[in-house]
């Protein structure tokens, strides 16, 4: 089993900047990718960037130049560095992790309880 706490989440005003983090505990795949996800209200949940094995790094298009993944292997915490944020950035951030079986990784087979950000005008 993984672990997934997410933290750093709270209130902002627009342009401003909150960096997320997310601690990962447990059976962690050193194999499989990380990413975060958000669910504003009233929408789906959507994918906001993902970090994979290679350190490769993907991001939507509603966030690109102003979001910015990372992590820290050796603490086992995924980052995401939010600029320019915009009000509709707000949402409930996800941290996910891979699961990793049979040799195959399985996106966002782990989640994190979420963490609330708000950007006002």
């Amino acid at each position: 089993q993984v672990q997934l706490v997410e933290s750093g989440g709270g209130s902002v005003q627009a342009g401003g900047s909150l960096k997320l983090s997310c601690a990962a505990s447990g059976n962690i795949s050193r194999r499989c990718g990380m990413g975060w996800y958000r669910q504003a209200p009233g929408k789906e949940r959507e994918l906001v960037s993902r970090i994979n094995i290679d350190g490769t790094t993907s991001y939507a298009n509603s966030v690109k130049g102003r979001f910015t993944i990372s992590q820290d292997n050796p603490k086992n915490t995924l980052y995401l560095q939010m600029n320019s944020l915009k009000t509709e950035d707000t949402a409930v951030y996800y941290c996910a992790a891979d699961r990793s079986s049979g040799g195959l990784c399985y996106r966002a087979g782990y989640w994190g309880q979420g963490t609330q950000v708000t950007v006002s005008s």
